[in-house]
């Protein structure tokens, strides 16, 4: 097994997150392709671990001045995953490729002459575990609800990170027989995309009777208006997209929302 930078022959396994056999990540479109493409020239670096020819973990970096901060000269762990399905490839997983991928992506930083790397990590123990960072020399920083900001400076120097949290939520439409339903993506994440593509087609399945609103936050100038990377309103209420919803559960709660405007009126 080695970890190597991401090369073409892999980007068809990068931009489905290993999941290839996943007809579920075909939902995502191609945001994912896109966002990279705009981003490989901004400082996106990507590791790729390889066993016997095949993609079996990533980690994803950028200047953290393209993320969701106010701050330079460091950068930001967008993600980092070890394939840990039955299906495809198979669990790779609990077997050091983690602590590989993220020495690599350190190292790399530092070489580019970098003062420190941040990271996000969930509070809760499952995916993305912040304590799975603070095993490997990460500290606490910021926190937004379960999501925990932690980083490893380089330099004495170096200027420890804050999110730019939350600023606002999307409101109801002004015709108050219409269901607005409220789209953010960034295009980095396919499961987030695939909420979008679903909440999307859902949206149109009621035609004039939901307004689809959607807001592209890799424009930072709109996160920072709303503060807001990757979500979905329905009616300003927020939706849980971690896990994501199916599209049937997502089509429910606005057909919920429909019937309840139309008795309403």
């Amino acid at each position: 097994m080695e970890i190597t930078d991401l090369t073409q022959e892999y980007y068809h396994s990068y931009f489905c997150c290993l999941e290839e056999w996943s007809d579920d990540i075909k939902e995502a479109g191609n945001h994912k392709e896109e966002w990279f493409n705009k981003m490989k020239d901004k400082g996106l670096r990507v590791k790729i671990a390889i066993d016997d020819g095949k993609a079996c973990g990533m980690i994803q970096y950028v200047p953290a001045e393209y993320a969701n901060f106010d701050v330079k000269d460091i950068y930001f762990i967008y993600c980092i995953w070890v394939h840990g399905h039955k299906q495809g490839i198979g669990n790779y997983q609990k077997k050091g490729i983690g602590k590989r991928l993220l020495q690599a992506a350190e190292d790399d930083v530092k070489m580019l002459g970098k003062k420190g790397i941040a990271a996000w990590g969930i509070s809760l123990p499952f995916w993305m575990k912040a304590s799975w960072y603070k095993k490997h020399g990460y500290k606490k920083v910021d926190k937004d609800g379960m999501a925990v900001l932690l980083w490893k400076p380089f330099t004495d120097d170096a200027v420890a990170p804050n999110w730019i949290k939350e600023k606002k939520r999307p409101g109801k439409n002004k015709n108050e027989n219409k269901v607005t339903v409220t789209s953010f993506y960034n295009g980095w994440c396919p499961v987030q995309n695939m909420v979008y593509e679903r909440a999307k087609r859902a949206s149109i399945e009621f035609e004039d009777r939901v307004i689809f609103n959607e807001i592209n936050t890799f424009d930072k100038n709109n996160f920072k208006e709303w503060g807001i990377s990757d979500a979905l309103f329905i009616d300003g209420k927020k939706i849980n997209t971690g896990p994501p919803p199916s599209f049937q559960k997502i089509y429910k709660k606005i057909k919920s929302r429909v019937n309840k405007l139309q008795n309403i009126s």
